[in-house]
């Protein structure tokens, strides 16, 4: 937001320089982005947050300036002499859609002499870089800046049946803006129309078909309030952004904007002559009231370190506006102005009481009580993963949340129901909530190989979107990985993420075919009998898609499932004195028997003993071990707690393997 000094001293003395200025509203929240010298005046650029709109127009900051430097603030109080018959006689206004267009108001001056604006207008206009146009636009901006509620005039000949309509857009419907450019409006989209077709894109800009010029003698001016949400969604639609759908997003002052549209008026009566129509189309919705707000002067010491006095506080927040409803040595409760939405709760008074106090009085040592919070088992999962992730050479990733509809078919392990698309891409295309991170991390293994980069092992934790009928979607948080390496080292990893979060807790594997996978590589994880996620390495087909160069194996996780599984509380076990002693196993069991299996009857032969099992290789011959048949080498370590095991003592516990292998999956042990 680009304020005049000039402009500011209509509205409150600044007894400062503008070095003092911009410090002490930089240390309020008005932090200054850059000060520019036009002509004789000075122009300061200040940053304004999303919750502070009422500082979108010079008399908000003026008001910040009059609390904080004790200036009365002078504001104008427009009353523009009506001298036609009642406006209601002449037009009307129809809202067919007061949930997009809370409040319309529409006031008429017939017979202005459209031309230039006197120099002092075009200077204010010239100080904030908005070009002047004519006298009467030059107006509608000048107000806009001057209070921050957006207005717009219509020439009020062109308008078809002498009406305005607000409703929202037809199917297909057309409109031209003042750019002269051609948009086709999706349905639901908030529109003024007259008799005919749309006028004017609610909140975001005029159109072509209406807007003054010199020939125009009659105009309908219009102060409205639309839907922010609304005029969000029209403006990224259309990549049609202006200082109106700037302020509209951000919410105006409902109690300002009768006073804009006098001041308008009163304004262009000056400027521009004619005759002002009596009285004013007014349609509103019921407005809440604002809610009492409490605060408890105890709170002040407690969360800012120092005392307040009632009567500081007292002052404060009546000279920012707030209406005092009750005050005792315990408290003082407030109604916040209509211009501060953002005042809602006892916290934001806090902060408004030490803002306009200034930061810079609390002194630094000042106590502040403070508690450290638990962290949740959520926060301490996922530590855990990153810590184990990066141990292992990963990298973590950032990707956006919508993506090209291409890529939802490339890969379904969660759901197969149609994905949510968002009204507006949020990039070109990407206009579908995802419901798997694993295309957008390879997209980013794509981007990592364009530019050689040797060695690529990503992970992203991110939220997924499964839609769920008649219901909100499904948003669940998952991990995924991506890495070059092949289909048991990235088990391995995920073994060891396993093993980090929920040691002991045993992770098996079952096939899963997927045509994003390669054939006989895709596992489905599961843990504790549910769901863990799928592993494997991507097709030939796959890597054609993404245009990928190399090969590469990609892991998803439901963090949910891993979470549920964690073990929160740690235990430890001394390590055990006594040796280790171990045994080779070479079993033959049938093709179709995974390892997994294998691996389970092993656990669970072993009992406490079994300190590390290792795969070693699969051996296949049909002439040596029979057709159908496969040779599986692998080794196992035990070791006891309490004593040293005899070789006697180890053998029995791996004829009870092979016993169980026989017995379960007839399996036998190799010769």
């Amino acid at each position: 937001m680009i304020v005049s000094k000039n402009w500011l001293t209509e509205y409150v003395d600044l007894p400062m320089s503008v070095d003092e200025l911009t410090e002490r509203l930089t240390l309020t929240g008005l932090n200054l982005e850059g000060v520019e010298t036009i002509n004789d005046d000075t122009a300061i650029d200040l940053e304004v947050t999303s919750n502070r709109p009422d500082c979108l127009g010079h008399i908000g900051v003026a008001r910040e300036i009059s609390v904080l430097w004790q200036q009365d603030l002078k504001k104008p109080a427009p009353e523009p002499r009506a001298a036609g018959s009642s406006v209601d006689s002449q037009t009307s206004v129809t809202v067919k859609a007061p949930e997009l267009c809370p409040r319309y108001t529409a006031r008429l001056i017939r017979g202005v002499k459209i031309g230039p604006s006197p120099a002092w207008l075009v200077d204010r206009l010239r100080s904030l870089k908005i070009a002047a146009i004519n006298n009467v636009v030059d107006i509608s901006n000048f107000v806009m800046m001057e209070c921050g509620q957006p207005l717009h005039t219509f020439d009020f000949s062109k308008i078809a049946g002498q009406k305005i309509i607000v409703r929202e857009s037809n199917p297909g419907e057309k409109f031209t803006a003042i750019n002269h450019q051609e948009y086709e409006l999706e349905p639901g989209t908030c529109v003024i129309a007259d008799a005919n077709r749309a006028v004017a894109l609610a909140g975001v800009m005029g159109g072509a078909d209406t807007e003054v010029s010199d020939e125009t003698t009659d105009i309908l001016i219009e102060a409205a309030d639309f839907a922010p949400l609304s005029v969000r969604n029209t403006a990224r639609r259309h990549s049609l952004h202006s200082d109106s759908s700037y302020r509209f997003e951000r919410g105006v002052d409902p109690a300002g904007i009768d006073w804009a549209s006098r001041r308008c008026c009163e304004l262009i009566l000056e400027l521009a002559g004619g005759e002002l129509a009596a009285d004013v189309i007014d349609i509103a919705q019921p407005v809440a009231e604002r809610p009492t707000i409490k605060l408890r002067f105890s709170e002040l010491p407690r969360i800012l370190g120092i005392e307040f006095s009632a009567d500081t506080v007292q002052k404060i927040l009546t000279e920012l506006g707030c209406e005092e409803t009750h005050l005792c040595d315990q408290c003082i409760k407030v109604v916040p102005p209509s211009w501060r939405a953002d005042l809602t709760r006892e916290i934001d008074l806090i902060e408004e009481v030490a803002r306009i106090y200034g930061y810079d009085q609390i002194p630094e040592d000042t106590g502040v009580k403070m508690v450290a919070s638990t962290r949740s088992l959520e926060d301490r999962v996922l530590e855990q993963v990153r810590t184990t992730l990066t141990a292992t050479g990963f990298d973590e990733a950032m990707t956006i949340s919508a993506v090209d509809r291409s890529w939802v078919d490339l890969f379904r392990p969660w759901s197969t129901a149609e994905p949510l698309v968002t009204s507006t891409p949020v990039l070109r295309r990407a206009n579908c909530l995802r419901q798997t991170l694993v295309p957008s991390l390879l997209a980013a293994r794509r981007t990592n190989e364009t530019l050689s980069n040797p060695i690529i092992e990503l992970f992203e934790i991110a939220d997924i979107y499964l839609p769920q009928a008649g219901k909100l979607p499904d948003e669940r948080r998952i991990l995924c990985l991506n890495s070059g390496s092949g289909f048991l080292e990235l088990k391995g990893v995920v073994e060891a993420i396993v093993a980090a979060v929920a040691p002991g807790t045993e992770l098996t594997a079952a096939e899963y075919s997927a045509q994003l996978l390669a054939t006989n590589r895709g596992a489905e994880l599961s843990l504790t009998g549910h769901t863990l996620g799928y592993l494997g390495e991507v097709s030939a087909w796959g890597q054609k898609q993404l245009d990928l160069r190399g090969e590469t194996t990609i892991a998803e996780i439901d963090l949910g499932a891993l979470i549920s599984a964690a073990v929160a509380i740690r235990t430890v076990e001394p390590l055990s004195p006594y040796p280790p002693v171990g045994r080779d196993l070479n079993v033959v069991v049938d093709e179709k028997i995974p390892w997994a299996e294998v691996e389970q009857l092993v656990r669970s032969g072993s009992g406490s003993l079994l300190e590390e099992i290792v795969f070693q290789e699969v051996y296949r011959d049909s002439e040596r071990l029979g057709a159908g048949k496969k040779s599986l080498l692998f080794s196992i370590q035990l070791r006891s707690a309490d004593q040293t095991l005899t070789n006697e003592q180890a053998d029995e516990v791996r004829d009870n393997i092979v016993a169980a292998i026989s017995k379960k999956l007839g399996g036998q042990l190799r010769a």
